[in-house]
């Protein structure tokens, strides 16, 4: 492994992984529930999609992005309602839940899930594949990629952390709930008007 390359990956990858929806998909999750379960799902499918985008190569910016949209949006959307309507433990909206067994699972696989689905077709996912047919190094490529994500998610799981010290649980709740509706309906109309 050739650790210019991972380095130079990781500085391509991190800066576009910051503004992304992914980014806020943890951020909020991270607001929601435990963190470490959160990241435990959120590296995990980084993980798979970095792999996916070595082995794949530059073919995944061909994935049909109408579809990818549509479901991302539909998972945004859901996302916004089941912010809004859920309770945790404190009976507010966006409370934590028990940390009981069942949930730290449901919590982990659920971030893997809305990461997998958000992840396709992302900017990053493309980068990642044109490095990896530009390096021929798919182990320093998929390194550099990984802890480009994981310290994403890692920053953006935190600052939602934080932002509960300074912002009461329940506006964080009902401000990302917007931002998911927005991210959902743009992307649901990109994917119905796309031609």
């Amino acid at each position: 492994m050739n650790s210019a390359v991972a380095a130079t990956v990781f500085l391509l990858v991190f800066p576009a992984e910051l503004p992304d929806k992914t980014a806020l998909a943890s951020l909020i999750l991270g607001t929601r529930y435990r963190p470490l379960y959160v990241f435990a799902g959120a590296a995990a499918a980084f993980a798979v999609h970095a792999v996916l985008a070595v082995a794949a190569g530059s073919l995944l910016g061909l994935a049909p992005r109408r579809w990818v949209d549509l479901i991302v949006g539909a998972l945004f959307l859901l996302g916004a309602c089941l912010l809004l309507r859920s309770r945790g433990e404190t009976g507010e909206p966006g409370g934590l839940p028990p940390p009981d067994r069942a949930s730290s699972v449901k919590i982990a696989v659920g971030s893997f899930g809305l990461i997998m689905v958000a992840e396709f077709g992302d900017i990053t996912q493309i980068i990642t594949a044109n490095l990896a047919a530009k390096y021929h190094d798919p182990v320093a490529v998929i390194v550099g990629a990984v802890v480009a994500l994981w310290a994403v998610a890692a920053v953006a799981i935190l600052g939602g952390r934080g932002l509960v010290k300074v912002i009461p649980l329940m506006l964080i709740a009902r401000l990302a709930a917007a931002v998911m509706a927005v991210l959902g309906v743009v992307n649901v109309v990109g994917a119905v008007t796309a031609s």
